[in-house]
């Protein structure tokens, strides 16, 4: 592991040194904008070009590289090339449901939610690499949201601090579009979890829950939604999330998750129809690169 992170830093270095626009390089600090009538200090610029209409959000936050390599986590062009392989492949069957489900009537296409049976079987690595993935596709833009709101990880995996974001929203104590944080990586967005509340588990489950995810799944249909959710066992909430979402991938631990509990786990989201199964963490002799790597097992149904 440490080999990949002192490949993928040394990286880094060499195209920041070679004065090339790294995906990780850091935006301008963005200054107000006078107003040409008042003369006063108006509005902040905009974010960064490239960034459609619909990733447009009111703050800018800058991911932090090294934290980023720390957590095994890549924007695109910056990992290794075995890591980059496996989330384009796990990327493609995701992404074609997004426009072949909508045909159907299936409106929530763009909501994925990735899920694990238990704690630490690599689900939140999984929603942040898929993320990047998705963002070099050309006609989508990318949410990240972190569900996780028991032990939500994101923020310290990106870089970034945690401030404001889903819970502050469900308990309407900010509005959506002022929480949402754009990111100096290309058609990235993220939804931090919030702030800590008693209650946050009912809320991830509460009605505001669903009229928010329906929000999120119409209001642009350029942008696919990734949540990091809590593992279905340990919380009954990620079975109520997992009845919003359109589609819905379950990370399990290579030689590490009980079969019970995988079974269980896959029990609580019997009834959803498009499922997708990875197993993390698999130790392939023929990735590129040495050390130990995240090889990939896909299962993947549709089901009436």
């Amino acid at each position: 592991m440490s080999t990949l992170i002192e490949q993928a830093m040394q990286r880094l270095e060499r195209l920041r040194g070679a004065g090339v626009n790294s995906p990780m390089a850091v935006p301008q600090e963005r200054r107000p904008i006078r107003s040409a009538e008042s003369g006063a200090e108006g509005r902040t610029a905009p974010p960064p070009t490239g960034l459609t209409s619909a990733s447009r959000t009111s703050k800018v936050v800058a991911l932090n590289a090294e934290a980023m390599a720390l957590a095994r986590v890549f924007p695109p062009g910056a990992g290794p090339a075995a890591q980059a392989s496996q989330f384009r492949i796990m990327k493609r069957p995701l992404i074609k449901n997004v426009a072949d489900l909508r045909q159907t009537g299936q409106m929530r296409s763009n909501l994925i939610m990735v899920t694990s049976a238990l704690a630490g079987e690599g689900k939140s690595f999984t929603a942040a690499n898929l993320a990047m993935s998705m963002t070099t596709e050309l006609d989508y833009t990318v949410l990240l949201v972190d569900a996780d709101i028991a032990r939500p990880s994101l923020a310290r995996m990106l870089g970034f601090e945690p401030n404001q974001g889903l819970l502050d929203v469900l308990e309407d104590k900010a509005a959506l579009q002022d929480v949402l944080l754009s990111t100096n990586i290309d058609k990235l967005s993220v939804l931090p979890s919030g702030t800590p509340r008693p209650r946050a588990t009912e809320l991830l489950a509460s009605d505001k829950m669903g009229e928010l995810v329906e929000e999120m799944a119409s209001r642009y249909p350029d942008r696919i939604i990734i949540f990091d959710s809590p593992p279905l066992l340990l919380t009954t909430e990620a079975s109520v999330l997992a009845s919003q979402m359109g589609q819905i991938v379950v990370v399990v631990k290579a030689d590490g998750t009980p079969q019970a509990a995988v079974q269980r786990a896959l029990s609580s989201i019997a009834s959803h129809p498009v499922k997708m199964m990875v197993l993390n963490q698999v130790h392939a002799k023929m990735m590129q690169g040495p050390g130990y790597g995240y090889g990939y097992s896909y299962g993947y149904g549709s089901e009436s």
